[in-house]
């Protein structure tokens, strides 16, 4: 049997027709405005920074841009994976924008704990996050003082939470003797706190009662040491505004003790607060230094 003779047949292949329009030759004209835009777009949502609305800014940005992409190259054929890519960037990136805005709305406070974040926390650099387990720690609860009641009275309360006022004034005695003020935004029981151990308890040596209405937030003591347990950075936060804090009292003392000469007494000597008046003088006479070329009397 003789094999075929294709010449003679003249049988002729034909291609298969691309299953997509194939690009014959490069662009020269530029591409459109929504090309320009998208890209604009996505480098101006690179440029977010970090935090919850640096996050925000990114993913809203890169929303949008990956969404004028996604036109882009719906309007032009030869793009279909370009299409694909720009469509899934688009979707997850709305995605994201959406959690965040949604965590934010979770993560909103009263006016009172917005106050407290923007004096005390913010400045230190305390997310948002990390300020919503501090809230939670105290109940979000605003205690409330009026005129003339006692915070801590001296020798009889005990140390078990740790208070910051809000607002009002709280006088500070010691002995029958005025010590200071506490103003808003400063810790009721600092030194109070800072001066125990987690095991050990205590009474306040001072006495606390407020010069008009005030309002304060407390976080028992227990439940703060649980939360230090399970953070650590919340706990050094902590430790750095108190001792801040006590810094603070320590100092702003200092330049209101004088005794009956005149002469300014240093805190940080031995304690004083607790010396009967004629003691006191004699404390203050052995500590004296005499002036060269001054005669005794």
């Amino acid at each position: 049997m003789e094999p075929p003779d294709f010449e003679a047949m003249n049988l002729t292949v034909k291609p298969a027709p691309p299953a997509f329009p194939l690009c014959g030759e490069w662009k020269e004209a530029a591409e459109g405005s929504l090309f320009h835009l998208a890209n604009i777009l996505l480098f101006l949502g690179f440029m977010g920074g970090s935090g919850f609305y640096g996050h925000l800014y990114l993913f809203t940005f890169l929303t949008v841009g990956f969404f004028c992409s996604t036109v882009w190259a719906w309007s032009d054929p030869c793009t279909t994976d370009t299409f694909l890519w720009n469509f899934a960037l688009f979707g997850a990136c709305l995605t994201q924008a959406l959690y965040i805005v949604y965590k934010l709305r979770s993560l909103t406070f009263d006016k009172d704990f917005e106050e407290l974040y923007n004096c005390m926390f913010k400045r230190l650099g305390v997310s948002l996050t990390h300020f919503g387990k501090i809230v939670t720690s105290s109940d979000g609860v605003v205690h409330t003082l009026e005129k003339g009641q006692f915070f801590a009275v001296e020798g009889k309360t005990a140390i078990d939470k740790l208070s910051v006022l809000l607002s009002g004034r709280i006088h500070v005695t010691v002995n029958g003797e005025f010590l200071h003020y506490i103003y808003p935004f400063q810790f009721l029981d600092s030194p109070e706190w800072d001066s125990l151990r987690p095991s050990e308890e205590g009474i306040f040596q001072v006495t606390l009662h407020a010069d008009d209405q005030c309002r304060y937030i407390a976080w028992r003591r227990k439940k703060l040491y649980l939360l230090f347990a399970k953070h650590r950075y919340i706990a050094r936060i902590f430790a750095l505004i108190v001792r801040s804090d006590i810094a603070d009292k320590v100092y702003s003392l200092s330049d209101k003790a004088f005794d009956r000469a005149g002469h300014r007494y240093d805190l940080r000597l031995p304690n004083y607060c607790h010396m009967p008046g004629p003691e006191l003088e004699r404390a203050h006479d052995l500590l004296e230094v005499p002036v060269p070329g001054e005669r005794a009397a």
